[in-house]
């Protein structure tokens, strides 16, 4: 294990400049992991770290001195905790954090197979929790269209849980020609829809579309799918959250699939 001290250290300015610039921490393909359950997650798919940075303080810690007992060939930088926080991705760190490339997705995206299709989502959150919603649905394939949050950002891998490794995550796609080319049906949301979710048919491959937050899906992609449902809301309220909304017709098919059972 490394002790680095100083602010000039170039460890520590790469460390910094990939929490705080966007463009820097995709142009270099890396993710920052916070915390041991995201590094573990990661592990667990068959993923490797490059280097791991902890605190003086997280070093303490005995369930992260214990994690790094187990590892001695890592490659690890010890910060004192005032510099660890300038690149920790939480206002209050776990005491470590590890450096991974970012996975990269393999051919074309599979035109007949369940997936997830993300227009403009740019809620960190929203997209975290709707990958982590899509893992437990088991759903493999998410494609995201261009002005959608970072699916490797810090917010989103933690509200994702680590579910973005179980996943074939592809960015900046083209959803109304993926549509296009789709074996099944994409399906999408609209309050003016003629059936609910719960009286429309759902065999076969389907490509659930979910939009952003405010203005929902686009037009050219609500064009490209061929089926529209509507969520039965009798409370009144006006629409749903967009990860709400995803877990309810996710779980639908998957309640139909276990019943048919």
């Amino acid at each position: 294990m490394k002790t680095i001290s100083s602010r000039d250290n170039p460890r520590f300015k790469r460390l910094r400049k990939w929490a705080t610039q966007h463009r820097a921490r995709r142009a270099d393909g890396v993710i920052l992991l916070d915390g041991l359950h995201l590094i573990d997650a990661l592990l667990a798919a068959g993923g490797t770290l490059d280097e791991v940075a902890v605190s003086h303080g997280g070093v303490q810690r005995p369930e992260i001195a214990g994690w790094l007992a187990g590892r001695p060939g890592l490659d690890v930088l010890q910060f004192p905790d005032a510099l660890f926080a300038e690149f920790a991705a939480t206002e209050t760190p776990s005491g470590i954090l590890a450096v991974a490339r970012k996975p990269a997705a393999a051919g074309a995206p599979a035109g007949d197979a369940d997936c997830v299709l993300l227009d403009g989502v740019q809620d960190p959150g929203n997209v975290g929790t709707l990958l982590r919603t899509a893992a437990a649905a088991g759903i493999r394939q998410i494609l995201l269209a261009p002005g959608c949050a970072d699916p490797w950002a810090a917010k989103t891998l933690r509200a994702g849980q680590g579910a973005q490794f179980l996943l074939d995550i592809r960015e900046g796609v083209d959803l109304a020609a993926f549509l296009e080319g789709y074996a099944g049906q994409g399906v999408v949301t609209r309050l003016d829809a003629p059936a609910t979710l719960w009286e429309t048919p759902l065999g076969g491959p389907l490509a659930w579309v979910f939009g952003a937050e405010g203005q929902g899906v686009s037009a050219p992609v609500a064009a490209a799918a061929r089926l529209a449902v509507k969520i039965p809301m009798p409370g009144g309220t006006e629409s749903l959250n967009v990860a709400a909304a995803a877990a309810i017709c996710l779980f639908e098919k998957v309640r139909r699939a276990q019943t048919a059972r």
